[in-house]
């Protein structure tokens, strides 16, 4: 975790430093997104804007959508990445309207009724495990959530905190779901006792299983795919309650819709959702969320069986994280 916010707030500093000194068009960018997707997403914006300062904020979702709340019409943010799907229905009152943008490019579970945020990636989740870590433990690989629970997994379990992540929320929203809000929370009671720790972030636990701080990670699928088609020894696995699943999107805050310049961000944006965003899933997120663009991606999974993420309004959201106690 500390080198994952060292690299971030390079980014952010490296973003900076290339601003100085600049005249153009000045553009604050606060993502929710992992650092590398955050550096591609960067790197093409500055590519086709050169002449634009971008410079971005990174936080987890919970943080960035406190952070955007407090702030409200004052906010310094222009342009919102890569933020959770009901975290944004929750701020409505401080985005743009979005009723410009032709959303029929969209698979029709990703239009947004609303009109104040557009869609981007689709992003399950899986039980990814360090196979080398096990091996070394001489421990055999889980095979359902029951097994998560047993002692011989003690301090071997890594977990986004749903409170501060929408990749955590989507796992106890699942689980509530499969198996009743009851029975759900008394599991992660249980659960808890074998968890190294609840990261803020989450890529967190992913990073936790690479640095073997960890052997058992509930994640990203796209993440996961990425760490081992860069060669960590990680394995994907969907237990029966099948893959939990949440939506993200991009919207522009209210602030920067009363800015004079607003077509020079609407531009911007518009770039960012019709050309970056379907490189980016092409390059690490491949589940389809566009109508025309069907991606593949080496050792991805094929015909992830989502689990059953209905009910999935802010309002339940508020009312579960309340509940939430670790």
């Amino acid at each position: 975790m500390k080198k994952l916010k060292l690299v971030l707030l390079s980014l952010v500093v490296l973003v900076a430093l290339t601003s100085c000194g600049k005249k153009g068009t000045d553009i604050v960018i606060y993502s929710c997104a992992e650092d590398y997707r955050n550096e591609f997403y960067l790197a093409e914006l500055q590519k086709q804007f050169p002449d634009y300062n971008f410079t971005l904020d990174y936080q987890g979702s919970g943080p960035a959508a406190a952070k955007l709340k407090a702030e409200g019409l004052q906010t310094q943010g222009d342009i919102l990445l890569s933020w959770d799907y009901t975290y944004l229905e929750m701020l409505t009152d401080f985005l743009a309207d979005m009723s410009y943008f032709d959303d029929s490019i969209f698979l029709d579970d990703m239009k947004v009724p609303s009109k104040k945020f557009v869609g981007e990636y689709r992003n399950s989740g899986a039980i990814v495990f360090n196979t080398e870590l096990l091996a070394e433990k001489n421990l055999p690989e889980p095979s359902a959530y029951a097994d998560l629970i047993k002692s011989e997994y003690k301090g071997l379990l890594s977990m986004p905190n749903p409170k501060s992540s929408g990749t955590g929320y989507m796992f106890l929203k699942n689980l509530v779901n499969a198996w009743g809000e009851t029975e759900a929370f008394a599991y992660f009671d249980k659960f808890a006792e074998n968890v190294v720790q609840f990261t803020s972030s989450g890529s967190g636990p992913l990073n936790a299983l690479v640095q073997k701080e960890a052997a058992i990670a509930l994640g990203m699928t796209g993440q996961a795919v990425t760490m081992i088609n860069e060669g960590a020894p990680l394995k994907i696995v969907f237990f029966e309650e099948g893959a939990p699943c949440s939506l993200y999107g991009h919207a522009m805050t209210k602030k920067a819709e009363g800015r004079d310049d607003y077509d020079k961000l609407k531009e911007v944006f518009d770039y960012l959702v019709k050309v970056v965003t379907p490189a980016c899933d092409a390059k690490f997120f491949p589940e389809q969320v566009f109508v025309d663009k069907v991606f593949s991606l080496p050792n991805y999974p094929e015909n992830i069986p989502y689990g059953d993420m209905s009910n999935n309004t802010t309002e339940e959201k508020t009312r579960l994280l309340e509940k939430w106690k670790y």
